[in-house]
């Protein structure tokens, strides 16, 4: 039992979302951070709220909707999504690129390798005839 534990954790996908819920956990400390610091500021002097939160309230029979509320979210979302875009999704495509154009020329080395022998060997075979 102990060992297809084992294996299930030793596979790659389990480590890595494993990882990556702690660096989004990590990460979204982070972007809270960013908000808190900098773009509820900033909303504090544009709306004259202190977030987003307030903004756009209103009230219908005593039922309260709160569009700021919907944009805060959507804020946040946007910052979290842009910067995971480009602190981690592209640098790891680019070196995946770069692993698959060096995998791509050691192939091209061996199956060259393998085409100048088996040209030898057809160059003997027409020698011994």
């Amino acid at each position: 039992m102990l060992k297809g534990f084992r294996e299930f954790i030793s596979r790659g996908n389990v480590v890595d979302l494993a990882v990556a819920v702690v660096i989004g956990a990590a990460f979204t400390l982070v972007i809270n951070s960013v908000v808190d610091g900098l773009i509820n500021p900033l909303v504090a002097a544009v709306f004259g709220e202190p977030d987003l939160t307030q903004v756009g309230t209103f009230e219908i029979n005593s039922a309260v909707f709160s569009i700021g509320l919907i944009l805060d979210a959507l804020f946040n979302f946007l910052i979290v999504a842009a910067a995971i875009y480009f602190v981690i999704v592209i640098p790891i495509n680019k070196i995946r690129a770069i692993r698959a154009r060096e995998e791509a020329a050691a192939a091209d080395e061996v199956v060259a390798e393998e085409i100048a022998l088996l040209r030898e060997i057809r160059d003997e075979l027409r020698a011994r005839r």
